[in-house]
């Protein structure tokens, strides 16, 4: 009997360990089945939620697709400040993405971006050829776009897009017509648009390495033309200054492409009459090829040399300066090649009639490094100074003019005193050589003139003998 209860107790415990066993299966089952549900709830509210911002990302890049003049009286103002709301909202989105935006959102973005961004430009305005009436911090080629309140928006839209967003990604939407329209908005006479392209195009070579040797080659080619057609362009300083940080980045030794950039398109950049608008930053692009291989420094000054002009005096005074800080950087053993050429120059600039040329040629000679390129060749260089100098004290008609070269020539005979007199004596025979020649001239003219009178007197009396 005992033995027997003892098997029930044990069957009954089996019995509820299992029933419990299932009831925990179940339990366990259901509450994962509930879990399942949950997460699926979850992952279905979030795509549902991912999926309204798309579309309402979307309904702002169609409400920005229409482009305003805001020169058409038939546009509606209210409708052009939406448009600007909307431009800056959508800015704000793009701003604050975390991160990079769906396929499906850059296509229509991009393309809203190139409809508004690539229009046709109005021609170019007027504009004096020598640039003598703006004074020097004024932008000779001014003139505001109506619709800027919308342009720099969308600009800011894509400076963004470019900061933010992974370069392989982009480079299906900013290809190369893209960047072709980017680099014709250059010509542009908004300043404002000019640089706000100036930073984008410059983060673009800075980001896409893949596009670097087309976007200079492509800059390349509006410098020739340039130069050598249309002789007008509004972007070049803002170009210039892209070049200049490209070039700062050059290694040295220079490869063979970068220094036929600088004599083909750099030295000739010197030679249109326009130059005075980005001679700063043509001038800082020359100068860091000089510091990267000071050997380049004669080809420069040869260049420059050879478009010298002839009657732009404003232009002659950026050259002087732009030569002077040269000189600083060119190789020493240059010196002695270079002094002919360049101090023969500085002489015909401070013989000049133009006071302001005259005397910023004179005010080099206060240069340390041109004096002491000029002293490498003294037996060459002193006879045409010691020309100039005497020229301007007999003949200039601005008194500080002939003071500075009153200073000079102290400075010139303590430096080389004995072969100053020398260079002096062989002037004033020179002088005395030319003033026997005119006068041998003037004496035979006059005896021309007498031979010619006696030969009209003769024959007068032979008519009057004829005629009798």
């Amino acid at each position: 009997m005992g033995a027997q209860k003892n098997i029930q107790r044990a069957s009954s415990k089996k019995n509820s360990t299992t029933l419990q066993y299932l009831f925990n299966l179940d339990s366990k089952s259901s509450n994962k089945n509930n879990g399942n549900s949950i997460s699926s709830n979850k992952s279905t509210i979030n795509q549902s939620s991912f999926e309204a911002e798309n579309d309402e990302l979307l309904s702002i890049i169609s409400n920005c697709n229409a482009v305003f003049t805001f020169i058409d009286l038939s546009e509606s103002p209210s409708q052009q400040d939406y448009k600007r709301i909307k431009l800056a909202e959508l800015l704000s989105i793009v701003k604050a993405a975390k991160k990079p935006l769906d396929d499906r959102i850059m296509s229509p973005l991009v393309s809203m971006l190139a409809v508004n961004l690539f229009r046709p430009l109005p021609p170019p305005s007027n504009v004096s050829s020598t640039l003598a009436d703006f004074p020097d911090d004024e932008d000779p080629m001014s003139s505001p776009i109506p619709s800027w309140p919308h342009l720099q928006i969308v600009y800011d839209i894509l400076l963004r897009l470019v900061l933010n967003s992974d370069s392989k990604t982009l480079r299906s939407y900013i290809d190369y017509p893209f960047l072709l329209s980017l680099l014709y908005l250059f010509q542009s006479e908004d300043p404002r648009e000019r640089d706000r392209l100036k930073n984008v195009y410059h983060r673009i070579y800075s980001k896409f390495t893949f596009y670097r040797s087309i976007m200079r080659k492509s800059m390349n080619d509006v410098f020739l033309h340039f130069i050598f057609e249309t002789d007008r362009h509004a972007g070049i300083g803002e170009l210039l200054e892209i070049w200049g940080s490209i070039i700062n980045g050059f290694t040295v030794p220079l490869k063979e492409e970068h220094k036929l950039f600088l004599m083909r398109v750099l030295i000739p950049l010197h030679k249109p009459k326009g130059m005075q608008a980005y001679h700063r930053q043509l001038a800082y692009c020359v100068s860091q090829f000089v510091q990267k291989e000071p050997a380049l420094g004669g080809i420069v000054v040869r260049g420059i040399l050879r478009y010298w002009p002839i009657t732009n005096c404003q232009k002659e005074v950026l050259l002087i300066g732009e030569l002077e800080e040269m000189v600083e950087s060119v190789d020493p053993e240059q010196y002695k090649k270079l002094a002919k050429p360049l101090c023969s120059q500085i002489v015909r600039c401070f013989n000049s009639w133009n006071s302001q040329v005259s005397e910023r040629a004179l005010y080099v000679w206060n240069n340390e490094h041109f004096v002491k390129m000029a002293s490498q060749a003294t037996e060459e260089v002193f006879p045409v100074i010691v020309e100039g100098i005497e020229k301007n004290l007999k003949w200039h008609w601005s008194k500080s003019v002939r003071q500075l070269t009153s200073s000079v020539k102290v400075m010139l005979e303590e430096m080389e005193p004995t072969l100053y007199s020398r260079c002096l004596r062989e002037l004033e025979l020179q002088d005395f050589l030319a003033d026997q020649e005119q006068k041998k001239r003037e004496q035979n003219w006059e005896r021309i003139e007498l031979a010619a009178s006696q030969n009209q007197f003769i024959q007068q009396l032979n008519s009057i003998r004829v005629s009798h």
